[in-house]
Parts: C-alpha cells; sequence; structure tokens
C-alpha cells in the first residue's frame, strides 16, 4: 500500500503541477511584457512632445525638430526592433515553417509576391521600421525575392499617404499611387527573383538560436522558445545598433531640410531630367508618407507635374539613407545595391508615365 501511494502516479502528478504554474506565470510574463511594449509605443512620441513644451522649446525650430525626431525615431526603431524580431521568432520557434515554406514554394513565385504585397500595405511601417520583419522573414526561409518584395510594399504603399493624395490631389490619384506602388513592388520582387541573391545576405541573419533549436526536428518548450527568441532579440540588437543611431542620426540632420526653390528650378516641367532629380533628390529626405504629401501638394500647386510630384513621393518614403545604413548590416553591398537601384528604376518609370498620361 505504501509503494502504490508513493509510486510513479505521485512524482508524475508533482512534476505536472510544477510544470503547469511554471507555464502560467511564463504566459503571465509574457502578457505583462506585451501590455508594457504597447505603453512604451503609445507614449514614446507623447513624452518627447511633452519634453519639448516644459523646456520651451520650438519643436519649428530646425535644430529642435532634428533632435527631437532623434530621440523619437530612435526609440521607435528599437522597440520595434526588439517587438518584432520576439514576435517573430516565437512564431519561428513555434511553427513548422518548413511546411509554410514548402506551401508558399507550391504555390508559386506570382502568389508569393501577391502576398507579400498585401502584407506590406496592411503594415504600415517606414522604410526603416519594416527591416526587422525582413530579418525574420529570411531568417524563416521566405524566399529572398518575396521577401525583398514585402520591404518595397510596406513603406511604398502608404495608407496614410494614399488617403492625403486623395484629398489633396483626387481620389482617383489616389488610386493610380496605390497601383503604381504594387506594380513597382511585383515587379521588383520578379525582376530579383531571376537572380541568386542569397549569397549576398550576412550570415547573421542565417545563424540564429531559433533556427539552431529546431534543428533535427525538436519540439521546443515555451520556456525554450521564449529564451531563444529573448536571446536572438538581443542578438541582432547588439548587431545592428549602431546602424540604428548613425542611420536615424544622419536622417535627423536632413530631417525637414526641403529646397522647395531647388525643386521647382531643377525639377520643374521644363525640365526633360524633372523625374530624375526628383527621384533623387527624395531620398535623403527621410520623411513619412504625412510628412511628404502636403510638401508634394505644394510643388504640385506651384507647376510641378503630376508624374514628377509622384516620384518625389515615392522615393522619399521607400528609400532613404537611414534604410540603407541599416540594411547595410544584414545585406552585402551588391545586393544592397541592386535592390536600390530596381527600385528607383520602378519609381522612375512610374513618374515618367504619369507624366505621360496625365
Amino acid at each position: 500500500m505504501h509503494a502504490s501511494a508513493t509510486g510513479p502516479t505521485g512524482p508524475t502528478g508533482t512534476d505536472t503541477d510544477t510544470g503547469a504554474r511554471e507555464h502560467r506565470r511564463l504566459v503571465a510574463s509574457l502578457a505583462a511584457a506585451a501590455v508594457a511594449w504597447i505603453a512604451l509605443w503609445v507614449a514614446n512620441e507623447w513624452f518627447w512632445d511633452a519634453t519639448v513644451d516644459w523646456l520651451g522649446l520650438d519643436l519649428a525650430d530646425r535644430a529642435v525638430g532634428a533632435v527631437h525626431f532623434f530621440l523619437y525615431d530612435t526609440v521607435k526603431i528599437f522597440l520595434l526592433l526588439l517587438g518584432l524580431m520576439f514576435l517573430v521568432g516565437m512564431l519561428r520557434a513555434s511553427l513548422d515553417l518548413n511546411r509554410a515554406r514548402d506551401w508558399l514554394e507550391g504555390r508559386g513565385l506570382l502568389i508569393g509576391l501577391t502576398l507579400a504585397i498585401v502584407l506590406g500595405v496592411v503594415t504600415p511601417f517606414c522604410s526603416c521600421s519594416s527591416i526587422p520583419l525582413f530579418i525574420g522573414f529570411v531568417a524563416a526561409g521566405i524566399p529572398l525575392s518575396v521577401t525583398l518584395t514585402f520591404l518595397i510594399a510596406s513603406p511604398l504603399i502608404s495608407e496614410i499617404a494614399a488617403i492625403m493624395i486623395g484629398e489633396m490631389f483626387g481620389w482617383h490619384i489616389a488610386a493610380a499611387y496605390v497601383g503604381a506602388g504594387a506594380a513597382i513592388a511585383f515587379i521588383a520582387g520578379w525582376a530579383l527573383s531571376r537572380f541568386r541573391l542569397e549569397k549576398w545576405v550576412d550570415d547573421v541573419v542565417f545563424t540564429t538560436r531559433v533556427a539552431a533549436l529546431r534543428a533535427d526536428g525538436h519540439v521546443p518548450t515555451l520556456r525554450e522558445r521564449v529564451d531563444a527568441a529573448l536571446g536572438e532579440s538581443r542578438d541582432i540588437v547588439r548587431g545592428v545598433w549602431i546602424w540604428v543611431v548613425v542611420g536615424v542620426g544622419i536622417g535627423a540632420a536632413i530631417h525637414g531640410w526641403v529646397p522647395a526653390d531647388f525643386f521647382l528650378r531643377w525639377a520643374g516641367p521644363d525640365n526633360p531630367l524633372a523625374v530624375v532629380v526628383a527621384t533623387l533628390a527624395g531620398v535623403p529626405l527621410y520623411v513619412n508618407g504625412a510628412g511628404v504629401v502636403p510638401i508634394a501638394e505644394a510643388l504640385w500647386t506651384k507647376g510641378m507635374s503630376l508624374g514628377t510630384v509622384m516620384a518625389f513621393i515615392m522615393s522619399s518614403i521607400a528609400l532613404s539613407i537611414p534604410q540603407a545604413i541599416m540594411l547595410r548590416r544584414v545585406m552585402k553591398p551588391p545586393l544592397l545595391a541592386l535592390f536600390f537601384a530596381v527600385v528607383a528604376v520602378g519609381i522612375l518609370a512610374i513618374g515618367l508615365l504619369f507624366n505621360l498620361i496625365a
């Protein structure tokens, strides 16, 4: 009787109870961390705005605006890096991504590119903020051409920009903007799929803790998944933090630098190279859709052609120097140059087409 009371069922029951309590504590900790992340995300811009007001500074002053932009954007991107990399890491550790990858490959390239564009449209990130998801997708084994399509579509097809374009230029122009952005992302993804690009992705993207965790078919516990996702997030942030700071610093230094007279002089309706000038000039501005559309409307009302204006909007929000600096940590120079060239050519083509038919 004594042996049966303390036999195998006793320790097993105790271990099960302990494991259940540990699981509940871990789930509660994850929920608390999610609430804290959301609170920090919501409070980020408010905190820096309030600090400027408390110090009695004028946010319209270029220097004050640059510092405010640097602090706000740096915190935002680090929050995205930590939050999205942890979330993607948990998904990769929890799901059989080999089956997901096989399903995607079985549907063909066109379906993959279309899904990437749809995901890009529903994730309203700027050119730098979409990089964490790009890293997670590449590490998960999603085809690089599909991942690059997402990286193009997410900032380029901006919901905010589309709404503002509709209100300022007309809703038919907004629809054309969305269609043009989708076309650029799709054609660029298809063109990039013609190359063997994986060799130009830095090894740090592939050698991750989560990838090692699921080696040899191991099914990880919740604790193992959390530890691997946290460790991987820390590793990636340690690897890219300096690039984030430098990139955002450069963006802050040039933020708000919009020489309208320069654009009207060199990208006016009489210049056959106006679209080229507008595309190249938009790259260093590092502004989002909400910031660039009012500028573009002012240029349009002063005589700049519609295609030139669209090229300026697209290059400003889809390509940036900070983005290039951050991507350099995960892309080797040939891939980085190819990526920028393909997107720039697509924007140029859209601008020229709009000028022909407008």
